[in-house]
């Protein structure tokens, strides 16, 4: 697969440990996941090609950080960069005026024979979703390696690129290599002109008839008070209890997302009349229902519920869904160390969104007037929080480690309470399912490879009933690198189903725990199974940790289905 397209950079939380370098040294261990904030062409955008694109843009794909592989196999395969080949080298290089096309600017129409033409390491064009770019000056600053472009070229890249990261915004950060766009035939580019027709108001739900019963695709239906307005999602299946709805109430536009394993049904209305700006989301877990309640401004009967947004009344695969993202604010940043804070973010008045063990978010920032896009998985405020997160949890708390050299996290860190940050919604395959009948949890972090690992801590700890014991081994670099350690320790010493060691592979002459970094040995003594058990193993850190590790795992006699690996 095309795994390295956009190998996202150290500024990604579970992607350093003791064994990374700065984000300038080049040993990038994830993908290049910058976006620009510029739109492709106005020739594009006349011919409704934009608005076409733009709404296949889509969240990252399986092989994508934090999407969660049972064997962490990624296929990927890192390189170092040459010095001055950085992602703010390859901003500051496509913005120089250089001609990275070879047309001096001119846009071309591009037939399947011309593509096919340009097939080589030094003339090597490719086709992400109907537009062809010439990805040769891009060799060089592409993490993966060569080879890893090299799979897209002379051919259409879009199923290859989406398999790793289709919600990267190619668009933008690609514009300066657009050679033009797919020759298409006159019935396919006639019916990608031709507008859909427009929408009409939604009837009260006595009028409209509901799906037949061997339907299994969800359905909304609704209702009113004088006061209140109700929409109510009947998914037709089980809900996760980790939480699956989110919702975004902002300028009288209602969105409504709800995660049902790899699907997502949507409701996206603009609603008839004002409304306040809260928003109430109560789940019926075991009976698949979801109720959404918000008060009307002005008392009084609605005729309809609202006008049909952009994705209304779909179903689909989350995968296909396009980033959508909500303005927070920063209200505090507690230092964890002395690189890593915790920044508290307050979700918009409007949002309700719960963030499931496992899972991640994306956090977008304008610098130098490039979009750039990282995720990080949120932790609870401290190990002893509480077990269970109200629906209407309105903050996040991203554990974040800052690198003075990196792309986000220098922005991140300088700023000040009440400015503010854009934040995706949840994101990640990782299902806690498998640990229902688990015995013995194993967790296996490097560095801020922690975060996932903090509240899959508290989930065996405390709504687990069959974990009777959880061992962490902890890998980091010096002793002052290690996260929340005296949190960590008071954990082990208050409650005997936990265990944490940590590992250190620059220990300081009075360390006297672990030392070295991970390989068979350590991990035979550190991984039994104790007679009757049901075990199972997380990983989480830099790429090259997470294969190593999950490689050596599996020589312990573990399976893929009791292995589970946060990619990095």
């Amino acid at each position: 697969m095309l795994s390295q397209w956009h190998r996202k950079t150290r500024d990604s939380d579970e992607d350093d440990d003791d064994d990374s370098e700065s984000e300038s040294s080049g040993r990038h261990v994830s993908s290049f996941t910058t976006i620009f904030s510029s739109l492709i062409p106005g020739f594009l955008r006349d011919l409704g090609f934009l608005r076409s694109v733009h709404s296949m843009l889509s969240f990252p794909a399986p092989g994508s950080q934090q999407r969660v592989g049972p064997s962490g196999q990624s296929g990927r395969n890192k390189v170092a960069l040459k010095p001055g080949h950085s992602l703010m080298d390859w901003i500051r290089f496509s913005k120089s005026g250089k001609d990275l096309t070879g047309l001096r600017g001119r846009l071309i129409e591009v037939t399947q024979e011309e593509l096919q033409k340009h097939n080589k390491r030094e003339d090597c064009w490719t086709c992400i979703r109907g537009m062809v770019y010439n990805v040769t000056p891009y060799m060089d600053y592409h993490p993966g390696g060569e080879e890893e472009l090299m799979k897209a070229a002379g051919i259409d890249g879009t199923e290859l690129f989406d398999q790793v990261h289709r919600w990267v915004n190619y668009e933008s950060m690609l514009k300066e290599c657009l050679v033009g766009r797919m020759a298409t035939t006159t019935t396919t580019a006639v019916k990608a002109m031709v507008p859909p027709p427009p929408p009409t108001s939604l009837a009260p739900p006595t009028s409209v008839a509901p799906p037949p019963d061997k339907d299994s695709r969800p359905r909304y239906d609704w209702f009113q008070t004088d006061a209140t307005v109700h929409l109510v999602v009947y998914t037709k299946r089980k809900i996760p209890s980790s939480g699956c709805t989110v919702a975004d109430l902002e300028a009288n536009v209602l969105r409504l997302e709800v995660l049902l394993g790899k699907m997502s049904y949507m409701v996206h209305l603009r609603l008839t009349e004002e409304v306040e700006g809260n928003v109430a989301v109560h789940t019926a877990f075991a009976v698949g229902k979801i109720q959404v309640t918000i008060r009307k401004q002005v008392k009084g009967k609605w005729a309809s519920l609202g006008q049909p947004q952009e994705f209304h009344n779909t179903f689909a695969r989350k995968k296909d869904r396009a980033l959508y993202y909500r303005d927070c604010v920063l209200v505090s940043k507690t230092e964890v160390n002395h690189n890593t804070h915790v920044f508290r973010l307050q979700l918009p008045r409007g949002t309700v969104l719960h963030v499931p063990v496992g899972k991640h978010v994306y956090l977008k920032a304008l610098i130098q007037d490039t979009e750039v896009v990282r995720p990080y998985t949120p932790v609870d405020q401290n190990l002893a929080a509480v077990s269970h997160h109200s629906s209407q949890e309105s903050d996040l708390y991203l554990m974040i480690k800052v690198y003075p050299d990196g792309v986000l996290t220098p922005h991140l860190n300088s700023l000040h309470i009440g400015d503010h940050i854009s934040v995706s919604g949840p994101e990640g395959t990782f299902s806690p399912r498998p640990l229902r009948d688990v015995t013995v949890l194993y967790l296996l972090a490097a560095g801020t490879g922690f975060t996932p690992m903090a509240r899959l801590i508290r989930l065996a700890l405390q709504d687990n009933d069959s974990i009777r014991k959880t061992k962490l081994l902890f890998f980091n670099r010096r002793e002052e690198d290690i996260l929340w350690r005296c949190q960590l320790d008071a954990l082990a010493a208050n409650d005997e189903r936990f265990q944490v060691e940590y590992v250190l592979s620059e220990p300081c002459e009075s360390w006297t725990g672990r030392k070295g970094r991970v390989d068979e040995s350590m991990l035979k003594d550190f991984l039994n199974r104790p007679d009757g058990s049901k075990c199972y193993v997380c990983v989480c850190g830099p790429t090259a940790f997470t294969e190593l590790t999950t490689g050596l795992v599996k020589q312990q006699g573990f399976s893929e289905e009791e292995l589970h690996a946060f990619q990095g």
